[in-house]
């Protein structure tokens, strides 16, 4: 079973279980500048998780592209990857515990719906209790009635974790089993279901091993992962109890394969081996690369996981750059970059890599192949761009060299080896291989402490930056989401049609937007801007919504991305409609909120700033007064 069969009897099986079916959104977060990425299937669901009514209703499910980076170093190995997709389910305040775990126990194991896979080599954790929050009984019932009325041991394993002769259901505490996507949010804990994927082995119950090492020895793979939201929890760090619980199901797709086909890795899937195949093709002779057979696949898997990653952030807008999601995408491409180099791939190897990329994924995301020569462009620039910046790195290397033999020192120092990747862009890798071709060595201790550093500086400066967690519901953050709408419009009448939106971040303390344009504004374009928005804030329009079936929305004249974002049913804002006169609005969008009531909420609009971030794209930062 492919790929591409689990998504779709995922999706059938829910639907025909009263789900409604809806599309992936963007990686890019919409209006939350606590996360660079969707990291969850859940995000882009936080407004209705947290009570705002979905227009496709209680019941949804999705296949939801994901990003997340925090596991970049472990990318290579069997299962950790930066891009991944996430199939999900959800119940917004209806069904809880109970139909949750049955119905993925039934998709898990049925021949004729599901996935057909082994009960007896399923084991699953729940939530065993920390921190005030007790202990998740009713999911240790449930589990054992499922297990029960199947004929499968469902005993349950002490506060050691310890697996024994019929131990099938795992308490683990709140770093396994609880479950979040950024500091604040709603959460619970959590049951996870985990397959065994060496049965040959032998029998896991006789090995009578804590659970947790049977997950770091890759004998066992999560598969499955039910969180049951009871809480928020809020800025201050406490815990509220939801009004409605919520149940959020992710199971990732990439792992799921390769379990169905019996693989040891998620790079063994018809996901990755096109890519592979073709990473192979472009090395030409391999017998000229000095690297072992493992370091040389692992090498093959990061470029293939860099460059699919690479190719959906550009699909979904970001472009390379040294800040926020251009900074990740430039790090993954440099990255793929020097590996291809380390594996004597052809030069601009990448660029034809992404057409398999593409190929794979062009049914699924059809906006892959719409920005097809976009994505490759974009990755070509990026790696020639990578290519001088490597000579001038080489030149400071060498500098660093002479002086070092100078004084009869045989290290690189921790201090210098950062100096070479904050300047220069250089891993640590690339530096260790130059040391240790001109006999040196690299203090990567050192390195590492600096990097750390480095680290935290920036984190602390991004809570301070998104101090306020997950954004969209706050005063602030919801009058700036409200004037985003009169922006685009003021851009469209003051620049031309042309103008669409390319992104926009917002936070507390102001907005930003990015806009096609391919010339910078002019003081007078941006004081008509101004003008245009202050103008219809002053003018006190009503902000109102409808729901409706996308071909009306469309026909209408809202502004969406009519293909791939908006499920069939949209909720559409407009500023300033007349409901006597009907005259068309000031603002039209496809939006999911929040929005004030009223434009005389707002303030006094200022741009504060106005500037390229790439070719044909422009930016601007803004405050309300």
């Amino acid at each position: 079973m492919n790929s591409s069969e689990i998504r779709k009897r995922y999706l059938a099986f829910f639907e025909k279980r009263g789900h409604a079916v809806i599309p992936s959104a963007s990686l890019v977060p919409e209006n939350d500048p606590s996360v660079l990425f969707n990291t969850a299937g859940m995000q882009p669901l936080v407004p209705y998780l947290l009570g705002q009514k979905h227009p496709a209703g209680a019941h949804l499910v999705d296949a939801q592209k994901c990003i997340r980076t925090i596991d970049i170093e472990d990318v290579g190995d069997n299962r950790h990857l930066t891009f991944f997709e996430m199939l999900g389910n959800w119940s917004l305040g209806s069904y809880f515990k109970k139909e949750a775990i049955e119905w993925s126990y039934e998709f898990l194991t049925s021949k004729e719906e599901g996935l057909g896979l082994d009960p007896n080599r399923l084991y699953v954790t729940v939530f065993k209790g920390e921190e005030g929050i007790p202990r998740d009984e009713d999911s240790i019932k449930i589990w054992t009635d499922v297990f029960a009325r199947n004929n499968v041991t469902n005993g349950l394993a002490g506060d050691d974790g310890i697996i024994t002769k019929g131990v099938r259901i795992v308490p683990l505490g709140k770093d396994d089993n609880f479950w979040i996507a950024g500091t604040t949010g709603p959460c619970g804990g959590d049951t996870e279901m985990f397959y065994d994927t060496r049965p040959e082995d032998g029998n896991i119950e006789e090995t009578n091993v804590p659970f947790e090492d049977l997950i770091k020895s890759f004998r066992i793979m999560e598969i499955w992962n039910n969180v049951f939201m009871e809480f928020n929890k809020n800025a201050e760090g406490k815990y509220e109890k939801l009004l409605s619980p919520n149940v959020d199901t992710g199971m990732g797709l990439e792992r799921t394969t390769a379990v169905i086909n019996g693989k040891t890795t998620v790079f063994d899937t018809d996901l990755f081996i096109p890519i592979l195949l073709k990473i192979s093709e472009l090395i030409g002779d391999e017998s000229e690369s000095s690297q072992t057979p493992q370091a040389k696949d692992r090498a093959k898997r990061i470029v293939a996981d860099h460059l699919r990653t690479s190719v959906f952030l550009i699909a979904d807008g970001v472009l390379p750059s040294n800040t926020d999601q251009g900074y990740i995408l430039r790090r993954l491409l440099r990255r793929a970059v020097r590996l291809s180099d380390v594996l004597k791939m052809k030069k601009s190897s990448l660029f034809w890599l992404a057409d398999v990329v593409i190929d794979i994924y062009k049914d699924v995301y059809p906006e892959l192949l719409r920005q097809k020569e976009t994505i490759k462009v974009e990755i070509d620039k990026e790696e020639q761009k990578f290519r001088r910046t490597l000579v001038h790195g080489v030149k400071e290397f060498e500098q660093m060299v002479a002086v070092n033999k100078k004084n009869s020192i045989k290290i690189i120092s921790g201090h210098q080896a950062f100096k070479l990747f904050s300047s220069y862009g250089f891993p640590i890798e690339i530096t260790e291989e130059l040391a240790k071709e001109s006999d040196l060595t690299v203090n990567k201790a050192e390195f590492d402490h600096e990097m750390k550093e480095h680290q935290d500086l920036s984190r602390k400066g991004a809570e301070k930056k998104f101090k306020g967690g997950l954004s969209g519901t706050g005063v602030m953050e919801t009058k700036y989401h409200t004037t985003t709408h009169l922006l685009n419009a003021a851009l469209k009448s003051v620049l031309g049609n042309h103008v669409s939106q390319k992104g926009s971040n917002i936070t507390s303390e102001r907005l930003r937007f990015d806009f096609s344009h391919g010339d910078k504004m002019t003081d007078s374009q941006k004081k008509a801007v101004e003008d245009f928005v202050n103008e219809k804030i002053k003018e006190s329009l009503d902000v109102t919504f409808s729901e409706m079936p996308k071909t009306e929305a469309q026909e209408m004249g809202a502004i969406g991305v009519f293909d791939d974002k908006y499920g069939d049913i949209v909720k559409v804002y407009q500023i300033g409609k007349d409901q006597t006169s009907n005259k068309i609005p000031v603002s039209m969008e496809l939006c999911g909120g929040p929005h004030v009531n009223n434009t005389n909420e707002l303030g006094h609009f200022k741009i504060t700033k106005e500037e390229a971030v790439a070719q044909g794209v422009r930016r601007i930062k803004a405050i309300l007064e």
